[in-house]
């Protein structure tokens, strides 16, 4: 049943590359589920003010142009061509429709075996990769993202971003498709956890979805 669930979401957010209109999947759980380390206001503003605002803004920008027929993955894998304005929004869709599905109320998911051993071999150990990861959260400037990616070898990185650019973006350094993604904006966190970001860091890992990690890890590996 849970597979079922994960493959759906997948689905879901796989719909978000479909041609315009964009728009935001439902939440897949209650905005107080994540309390205690997510509070409940900050989801609500988070999903429904933030996001909401990126995919109406990316809708209008769209409008009128040839991009309206473009899947959203072509939108961002030639973003250099694009304005500010759908550079911006594009990616802040699509970084929010992929951080709702990296949360999860249930308690201790684990990562599958492949990707276990992918992490261990990439970075040492589990521990290693957090605290990798926990780093470029917390020294990225102002705001943006910290992300786990699949290279084009099919090698995982960890890499930051700043604003709303990705990994899928041609504008950005260390390109690849990303299988998780970290919002350090401020808006993120700051109700709870004010000016601690590390805080909010190291707490993000008690709600993480690592089924929905590990099934983005087998679906970006089995196409290189």
């Amino acid at each position: 049943m849970k597979i079922m669930k994960i493959a759906a979401l997948s689905a879901v957010f796989a719909a978000q590359f479909a041609f315009a209109q964009f728009k935001q999947t439902p939440l897949p759980y209650a905005y107080n589920a994540l309390e205690g380390s997510i509070d409940a206001q900050t989801m609500e503003i988070h999903y429904s003010k933030h996001a909401a605002a990126y995919v109406a803004n990316l809708n209008k920008a769209i409008a009128g142009t040839p991009q309206e027929k473009q899947t959203l993955f072509q939108i961002l894998s030639q973003v250099s061509k694009s304005t500010p304005a759908v550079r911006n929004n594009a990616g802040g869709h699509y970084n929010h429709e992929l951080f709702w599905t990296m949360l999860t109320p249930e308690k201790n998911t684990q990562p599958s075996a492949k990707l276990a051993k992918a992490i261990t071999e990439s970075f040492g150990s589990m521990d290693a990769f957090k605290e990798k990861m926990g780093k470029a959260g917390a020294d990225r400037f102002g705001s943006g993202w910290a992300w786990l990616s699949v290279d084009k070898n099919g090698k995982l990185f960890v890499s930051s971003t700043p604003n709303q650019d990705n990994p899928l973006m041609d504008v950005v350094e260390e390109k690849g498709t990303p299988i998780l993604g970290i919002d350090v904006w401020e808006h993120a966190y700051y109700l709870k956890y004010q000016n601690k970001r590390a805080d909010y860091l190291a707490a993000i890992w008690n709600v993480l979805n690592w089924k929905s990690v590990s099934q983005r890890y087998e679906d970006a590996v089995s196409k290189k």
